[in-house]
C-alpha cells in the first residue's frame, strides 16, 4: 500500500510514510470488507459514512505539516483511522464527531491500540472545538460548502487547515494557510467526500 499507492503517487514526508506503514487499516472496518482495506480506494462505514482512501489520508496529513511539538484539530473522527495517523505524527490531536456510535467505536479501537495523545468531543464539527484553540492545524475529512469561518479563527497565526470544498457530489481538497486574521487558499486536487453537516457546513 505504502509503496504502491503513496510513494509513487509523491507523498514524501518521513514520518507520514512511517505511520501509514505502522497503522493497520483493516482493523478500522467491518470484516467483511476486510479484502479491501489495503485497496487504494474508500471503504464503507456505518452511519452512512467512508474511511478514506490511503493515498487520501496521507495527502492530507502531510499538506497540514505534522510535527511531534503540534497540535491538530481533526473534524470527522469517522473510523478512528486517520485519527490514528494523526496521533502518530502529531503531539496532540483533538478529533470531533457527530455521529455518537462512530466516536465511541473509534475511541475504543484507539485506546485498545495505545493511543494517549487523543481527545474526543462528541459534536458538530463544523463549529471546532473553540475551548481547545488555538490549533496547529486542522483537517476537515468532509465536504463543506465554503471555508468555515469558526475553523480559521482556531487556527494559530500561522496555521494550516487542509478541507475539501463544493457540492454535494464534488470538491477540491483545498489547503488553508492562515495568515495573522486573514487566510489564502490553494487548489490541491480534485476530490469527493461525504457532507459536513453543521452550522458552518450543509444541512442535514
Amino acid at each position: 500500500m505504502v509503496e504502491n499507492q503513496i510513494k509513487k503517487r509523491g507523498i514524501r514526508n518521513k514520518t507520514v510514510l512511517e505511520a501509514m506503514g505502522r497503522v493497520p487499516r483493516h482493523l478500522f472496518i467491518e470484516k467483511k470488507h476486510w479484502s479491501h482495506a489495503y485497496n487504494d480506494s474508500p471503504v464503507p462505514i456505518e452511519c452512512s459514512q467512508t474511511i478514506s482512501q490511503p493515498y487520501m489520508v496521507a495527502l492530507m496529513t502531510e499538506l497540514a505539516d505534522p510535527a511531534a511539538d503540534k497540535s491538530v484539530l481533526e473534524i470527522g473522527t469517522g473510523s478512528g483511522y486517520q485519527t490514528a495517523i494523526l496521533a502518530e505524527v502529531f503531539g496532540k490531536v483533538f478529533t470531533v464527531e457527530r455521529h455518537r456510535i462512530l466516536a465511541e467505536h473509534a475511541k475504543q479501537i484507539l485506546t485498545e491500540m495505545g493511543y494517549y495523545n487523543i481527545n474526543y468531543k462528541i459534536d458538530d464539527g463544523s463549529d471546532g472545538w473553540g475551548e481547545k484553540a488555538p490549533f496547529d492545524a486542522v483537517i476537515v475529512s468532509a465536504a463543506a460548502p465554503v471555508v468555515p469561518d469558526s475553523l480559521v479563527r482556531q487556527l494559530r497565526k500561522t496555521g494550516k487547515m487542509v478541507i475539501p470544498v463544493g457540492s454535494h457530489f464534488q470538491q477540491t481538497l483545498q489547503l488553508v494557510q492562515k495568515r495573522g486574521d486573514s487566510f489564502i487558499s490553494k487548489a490541491i486536487c480534485g476530490c469527493v467526500f461525504v457532507p459536513l453537516i453543521g452550522k458552518q457546513g450543509w444541512e442535514e
